[in-house]
């Protein structure tokens, strides 16, 4: 093929967010007033994006966050939404919600008109036109770094529970000391970290060295 025949090279997408990224910085607009990332840094923040407001997903979802917003607080996290939506329909759909079910939206949501958080997050893909794509979630720890993510489709809510539960066991195992077994909440027993070389295992008597468990002492 001939130089004048090539077909154009296109750029190189950018790079997924992964765990242990940090998360990208950004300032915005919200219900709440000006957001800047920076201001959560000091403690653990769930980020999460819905496809549009006045949708029935959206609305179980923020509803039920809402009641858990104290929960969340009681494990100094905070709380943040997007999409793409403007201010004020964002303002017109907290009204409605408190109106429908009288439940007041306790934390901020921001706007994204230009979808550039969105895509920054990997919350929209770069090639789309809306953000109906996907619902994410970012649980991100006080020095700003993603500790984990998850998405789910536009037609499934997420549940509150599993987001709670999320950030229990993220706070819990942050020293690296413990692990988190399926299923685990708050109070019930923890993994031991297992020993990383040899001489530790053979030198111990225990044939289930790999699993150790402890009671879960809280911090």
């Amino acid at each position: 093929m001939t130089e004048m025949n090539a077909l154009p090279r296109l750029p190189a997408p950018p790079r997924a967010l992964r765990i242990g990224d940090v998360a990208p910085t950004f300032q915005a607009r919200s219900t709440l007033g000006e957001v800047k990332l920076s201001d959560y840094r000091g403690k653990w923040l769930v980020f999460f994006s819905h496809p549009a407001d006045f949708t029935p997903v959206c609305t179980s979802e923020f509803v039920g966050i809402a009641k858990a917003a104290a929960e969340f607080a009681a494990r100094d996290c905070a709380l943040l939404g997007l999409s793409v939506d403007s201010l004020y329909s964002h303002l017109a759909w907290v009204r409605a919600i408190r109106q429908k079910f009288s439940v007041t939206i306790p934390f901020p949501i921001i706007e994204d008109p230009s979808m550039a958080v969105g895509r920054a997050y990997g919350m929209i893909e770069a090639q789309s036109v809306d953000s109906s794509a996907v619902r994410a979630t970012y649980f991100i720890d006080p020095e700003g770094v993603i500790q984990a993510m998850t998405w789910y489709p536009i037609n499934v809510g997420r549940s509150v529970d599993e987001m709670l539960r999320m950030v229990a066991a993220l706070q819990r195992t942050s020293d690296g000391d413990v692990l988190a077994p399926e299923g685990w909440q708050p109070g019930e027993d923890l993994l031991v970290a297992p020993p990383q070389h040899q001489h530790a295992v053979l030198a111990g008597d225990d044939e289930h060295w790999f699993f150790q468990t402890q009671a879960d002492a809280g911090k």
